[in-house]
């Protein structure tokens, strides 16, 4: 790990201007992806910023029935805060389903938006990499690929994006809001995380200097029925090859509204209107999820290793709305009933 300053500002203006005339600075909270990147030399920062002083910790319901998320919320605090547990069901099983007690107890809201790639070569610095390294070239195209991305892919990186909990906030369309240079900007969720493209090193929209301060959620109209499902290579700390979170809204039979995001299949949580779009008015059942499901795939680029995630895929959005559609997060009871006690 390669020498470094530590700040810790006092206000949210002071980190701000840290990172003005600190290009290089990074931002530390949890930093339970961060240090593992500092210490492969992935990440090379000349100062760290701590954010864990500034005053976005708290979880606030709103006047109009949302929610207001802290930027420094803890991902444990989030995931069993009773009105997310309740209102937004979807939002505890997806980091429940994510990383260990342990590192649930260390995250925050911010860092897990903020998270990096987990692809191999992107964390080995002797591989091409045009994510850690622009005009490197991309040493998983050829490579071992079986855990990249099918999706939204470019002919400069085909990583995929690792976090659980921006699946499921991908799917309820929540708001980041952030701090800069220039005041105050919210940011849809689906605007957030960029595509590869031609320059694959930008993970998201934010501009230099800004800070996420908080993601924000309007009301659910699918509390009552919404799954998300993790397939992955063991049962427990371990990313996905896919996930999905899954809502529904259900009035007399048919589907009033749909929301479906996919995770570990592209650079940002995958969500297609026109799937959602395609289900309104249907009876919720196999057939009609498996149309979604393949509107959702469409355009799906398979590699040498990973052509099986578009089976896959298919599969797991049609049980992830069919679980969706006959409970409330099947998956969120079962890890309940595996709680730590205090």
């Amino acid at each position: 790990m390669r020498p470094f300053e530590l700040v810790r500002p006092d206000t949210l203006g002071q980190a701000i201007s840290y990172l003005q005339a600190h290009p290089a600075a990074r931002l530390i909270a949890g930093g339970t992806n961060l240090i593992d990147l500092m210490k492969e030399d992935v990440e090379q920062p000349d100062m760290l910023i701590d954010v864990t002083r500034l005053p976005m910790t708290d979880i606030t319901v709103m006047q109009d029935g949302g929610i207001r998320i802290g930027a420094l919320v803890r991902n444990a605090d989030l995931a069993y805060h009773p009105d997310v547990m309740t209102r937004w069901p979807l939002v505890s099983a997806a980091l429940l389903a994510g990383a260990s007690p342990q590192l649930r107890n260390m995250a925050t809201t911010a860092g897990n938006l903020l998270q990096r790639t987990r692809c191999y070569y992107f964390y080995d610095t002797s591989a091409a990499c045009n994510k850690r390294s622009p005009g490197q070239g991309c040493a998983a195209m050829d490579g071992h690929n079986r855990i990249h991305a099918i999706l939204g892919t470019s002919d400069q990186c085909i990583a995929t994006h690792p976090s659980d909990l921006c699946v499921a906030l991908a799917a309820l369309e929540a708001v980041v809001v952030a701090q800069g240079p220039a005041g105050e900007r919210r940011i849809a969720f689906a605007d957030f995380h960029r595509l590869p493209g031609d320059s694959p090193e930008r993970d998201t929209v934010l501009q230099q200097g800004e800070i996420i301060t908080a993601v924000e959620l309007a009301p659910s109209a699918y509390a009552a029925h919404s799954n998300y499902l993790k397939l992955r290579d063991r049962r427990s700390y371990a990313f996905a090859l896919v996930s999905v979170a899954a809502g529904l809204e259900i009035n007399d039979g048919l589907i009033v509204s749909a929301r479906i995001a996919l995770g570990g299949v592209a650079h940002k949580p995958w969500r297609d209107v026109q799937a959602e779009q395609a289900l309104v008015g249907k009876a919720p059942e196999a057939a009609a999820f498996a149309v979604a499901a393949s509107i959702l795939l469409r355009g799906a680029v398979p590699r040498r290793d990973n052509a099986f995630k578009i089976g896959l895929s298919q599969r797991s959005i049609v049980e992830a709305l069919t679980r969706a559609a006959e409970a409330p997060s099947r998956s969120l009871s079962l890890e309940l009933a595996h709680r730590p006690l205090p």
